[in-house]
Order: structure tokens, then C-alpha cells, then sequence
């Protein structure tokens, strides 16, 4: 079935809020098996929204409307829908028990404007609101559904989950469903990695393959058409082993809420190791990054930020003689400061990162040069130059990642 996802707010046209309904509706949507071809951002006006329900109805079986459902004037979602289908609106009345109890609770005066919440269609199905106020609807004529939704995401998402999806499983099942696998690739561009994999996007059918950038790695979204999970699994994993037989050395993980930087913190964990780092051009990103993670003091130890060359020495014992003869864009600074950071702390393993951020060349050193050092346990040191380019977050994100890259590599190896 084609469905279409309608959000309505004029705060979503003005930019004032993002439209993340949409991007979580058309993942779960295309999961149970619809075809998503439409999504559209109409404001609060009955006109417009009109509009758009009437091409919707004739392009899309399934039409998905969020947002439009408070107690304000401008929440008109409803109204609007009930006026396009000649429908009849009623007051819910386990939805208007549940607005009278919050009200009764808060101590407020319950106003009319509240019940308008409490409105469904007459002839369709109310849904209830496991986390506010407003009910939703699931309405069907002969050729079309409608569902209705809140806005507030915090509402949405329990909705479709507790309520839609059982409802649309129930009343509109599809034969095939949709499942995907993400796979994560660091140190290969997009354009290349579309290259190598030009002959498997080229001739794909069942299972697909997306492949989008995000900022300093690469994601290919892998979608199998499938009956059930153990058929689609079958297809993904022969399509896996083709892709890995090309781009394998690249790979580092699965997920959309997967990181590179998650990988490395659990590779310090299966290795039982500690970590300790020094930053010069990215003044502490690493470390901010690591501290971020649930659970991450079992291996990260700490470290230090030392911006000048006075911190430089002071902090880490880097001497005044290498910093005068190579500067502390060298690698013979990050090295030290390598080395040192790891006699200081005790870990077993020590990263360095020094380098140009921008937005001018120091010690005659252009924007993006970056020197990246690895001290290990057996007291060798991995050295490594690189010159990034883009902007000064982008130059400093850059050298966080392929830092930590680094780690991840040494620590895989040496299993």
C-alpha cells in the first residue's frame, strides 16, 4: 500500500521546529511494509490542509496526519479531516475522563477549549494517548485510511507504537515487510565507496542499497523485502558478504545509533585496557566525546589540554628543545606527548593529537595539518600525518575520529 505522512504546524514551515515525526514515521511505516512516496509540511490553515488532504486521498491508500490536535484555535487537524470525509465529530469519552482527571489533579479549571482534545470521528477508531492528552483516530472510507496523530513527539511515538501499529497490522496487513540493516564505514569517502560498489547498486533489486555520508564516515542502509525476519536475514547476509568482500576494510560497525567512537570504547573493553589522551588542536573534543558514554571510566583514565607550548611543557614534560627546533605541529611533539601522557597516567595506551586548526597556518604549517600519535604498551610509538581540509570543526571532528581509529585498529589486531 501507498502511504503519505501530512505534518501540520506552521511552526514546522517557519523552521522553528524540525520535523522529526516525519523521519521516525516513514522508517516504522516502511518497515511494516507501506511504501512511503509522499511526505508534506502544510501549515495551520483548514484551506491548505484541505488541499493537501484531497491530493493526498488521491495518490496515497494510507494517509498519516501529525500535529493539529492541542486545545489552541489553530489546532484544526481534526475539524478539517471530519469536514473533507462529511464525517461527524464526538466527544471520546474515555478521552474526557482522562482530560478531567489531569485537570482535577492540577488543580486547574477545565475549559472548553480542553475537550475539543477529547473529539474523534464518529464511525472510526479513537486511539488512546499513553503520554498526554489529546486522542488520536484511525478512520477508513472504501478506498482510503486515515490516521491522526499528535504533534509532540513525546505523544506520537507511544501512540503509533502502543496504538497504530497493532491497528494498522490488524485492519491493513501487508503480505511482505521491509527490513534493513545499517553498516558503518570509516576512511572511504562516499563517491568511492559508490564506485567499488557501482556493479551491486547498479543491478540491486531485493534486497536495495542507500548509501549516505555523515560527517567524516559513510552509511549503507541494506532493505530486503521479506515475509518474516529469518527470510530477510537470508538475503542480507548474502548481500553483506558480497560488500564486505570489497569495501571489508572499511567496516566498522552496524546501526543508526552505533558510533565509531562506541566501537573503540568497547574494543579498550574487550581488551582490558585503559586509555589516556593528550589534545592540543582539538582543546579537549575527545575527551568531552569519550566522557559521554555510559560506562566509559572502566578504561578511559583522563587526560590533558594543552592549547600553548607552556602547557606543553609544564602539563606533559615536552621539551623546550623539540618544540624550538620542530614546533608543536610536528612529530616529534606528538610523540612526546604521547609518551609522556602515558608515564604520567599509567594507561596502557596514550593518544596524542596536534596539529592546525584554522583559520590561519601556524609555524608555516597550512590549515588542517595535524599530527596524531599512538604510545602503546610495549613502549613503541604509532606516528601519523594527516592534512584535513573544510572548516576548523570539521578540520578538529577529523583528527578525533581518525584518532580513535587508530586505537580501534591496534586494539583489533591484537586479538
Amino acid at each position: 500500500m501507498r502511504a503519505e505522512i501530512i505534518a501540520v504546524g506552521t511552526e514546522l514551515l517557519m523552521g522553528q521546529v524540525v520535523n522529526t515525526n516525519a523521519t521516525f514515521l516513514s522508517e516504522q511505516l516502511t518497515g511494516l511494509g507501506y511504501q512511503i512516496y509522499f511526505q508534506t509540511v502544510v501549515g495551520d490553515n483548514r484551506e491548505r490542509l484541505n488541499d493537501c488532504l484531497s491530493l493526498a486521498t488521491e495518490r496515497s491508500d494510507l494517509i498519516v496526519l501529525t500535529g493539529g490536535l492541542g486545545p489552541t484555535e489553530d489546532d484544526l487537524t481534526r475539524e478539517t479531516l471530519a469536514h473533507f470525509l462529511d464525517a461527524e465529530l464526538a466527544i471520546d469519552q474515555a478521552g474526557l475522563e482522562k482530560i478531567i482527571q489531569h485537570f482535577t489533579i492540577q488543580g486547574r479549571e477545565l475549559t472548553d477549549n480542553n475537550r475539543k482534545q477529547a473529539l474523534s470521528l464518529v464511525g472510526g477508531q479513537t486511539l488512546t494517548n499513553p503520554t498526554g492528552l489529546a486522542v488520536g483516530d484511525f478512520y477508513q472510507t472504501p478506498s482510503n485510511a486515515y490516521l491522526l496523530l499528535p504533534g509532540p513527539p513525546s505523544e506520537m511515538k507511544p501512540m503509533f507504537l502502543q496504538e497504530a501499529v497493532p491497528l494498522l497490522q490488524d485492519r491493513l496487513p501487508q503480505n511482505n515487510q521491509l527490513f534493513s540493516r545499517v553498516m558503518r564505514f570509516f576512511g572511504i569517502g562516499e563517491s568511492q565507496l559508490v564506485t567499488v560498489l557501482a556493479d551491486e547498486i547498479s543491478g540491486q533489486t531485493n534486497p536495495t542499497i542507500a548509501p549516505y555520508a555523515a560527517p567524516n564516515e559513510v552509511r549503507l542502509r541494506l532493505t530486503a523485502q521479506a515475509r518474516n525476519n529469518l527470510a530477510a536475514n537470508q538475503l542480507l547476509d548474502s548481500l553483506e558478504k558480497r560488500i564486505m568482500a570489497l569495501v571489508g576494510d572499511y567496516f566498522y560497525g552496524y546501526g543508526e545509533e552505533n558510533s565509531l567512537v562506541k566501537e573503540t570504547v568497547q574494543a579498550l573493553k574487550d581488551s582490558h585496557a585503559t586509555l589516556a589522551v593528550a589534545e592540543s588542536l582539538t582543546a579537549g573534543l575527545v575527551q568531552s566525546t569519550l566522557g559521554q558514554l555510559p560506562g566509559v571510566s572502566e578504561v578511559f583514565v583522563g587526560g590533558f589540554v594543552t592549547y600553548s607550548n607552556e602547557m606543553k611543557q609544564q602539563l606533559l614534560g615536552v621539551e623546550e628543545a623539540t618544540l624550538a627546533k620542530h614546533g608543536a605541529v610536528s612529530r616529534e611533539c606528538a610523540k612526546e606527548m604521547a609518551v609522556n601522557t602515558r608515564r604520567l597516567t599509567g594507561a596502557d595506551y596514550a593518544l596524542s593529537l596536534t596539529g592546525v586548526a584554522g583559520p590561519s597556518e601556524v609555524e608555516g604549517k597550512a590549515v588542517g595539518t595535524t599530527w596524531i600519535a599512538l604510545a602503546k604498551p610495549d613502549g613503541t610509538v604509532q606516528t601519523q600525518a594527516y592534512r584535513f581540509t573544510r572548516d576548523r570543526t570539521y578540520i578538529q571532528h577529523s583528527a578525533m575520529m581518525n584518532g580513535l581509529n587508530s586505537l580501534r585498529i591496534e586494539l583489533l589486531n591484537k586479538k
